[in-house]
């Protein structure tokens, strides 16, 4: 399990987990891709328990799961015990990569609930490596440069294109 965090507002962690990603396709296993407000979004609007198992196992079977932007969107209680109980459905059997803007301390506000935050944390931080970046945004490094130089050549993503890998 990797933690990829920090306090650059670029997409450098996105960017890491990517690469990671990649990584693990490369060597034969399967990956899945999306933000923590895709995922709260589909296990909410699960309208029966049926399908919210079916949604459940969609992020539970891939060898990797990749959690993007979390910390951009606080949860509700409804989504945070959802989010709680796939990572714990996960734990210690597939790893999951998370990516982050938001300091651990501040989980307890992102899930409203900090006795809930500080179990999720437990189980996701227990074998993880986590990796800090910190530093100017890429965006705005990028947004500084000549606007003279060579185009930027593009990186295709599960939801879409990343512009600005050089």
């Amino acid at each position: 399990m990797s933690f990829v965090g920090g306090h650059s507002d670029g997409w450098t962690k996105t960017h890491l987990s990517l690469a990671l990603a990649d990584r693990v396709l490369t060597a034969g296993h399967s990956v899945l891709f999306t933000t923590l407000a895709e995922l709260a979004q589909a296990l909410e609007s699960a309208s029966h328990p049926g399908l919210m198992r079916q949604r459940l196992r969609r992020y539970i079977a891939p060898n990797v799961l990749v959690i993007d932007e979390v910390g951009y969107t606080k949860l509700s209680q409804e989504q945070a015990r959802h989010f709680f109980e796939l990572v714990t459905a996960r734990y210690e059997h597939s790893s999951i990569i998370l990516t982050s803007n938001t300091s651990f301390a501040q989980w307890g506000a992102l899930l409203g609930d900090e006795v809930l935050a500080t179990a999720l944390l437990d189980r996701l931080l227990h074998h993880a490596e986590v990796i800090a970046i910190n530093g100017r945004s890429y965006r705005m490094k990028e947004r500084q440069m000549d606007r003279t130089s060579e185009p930027e050549a593009a990186l295709s993503t599960p939801g879409g294109r990343l512009t600005g890998v050089r």
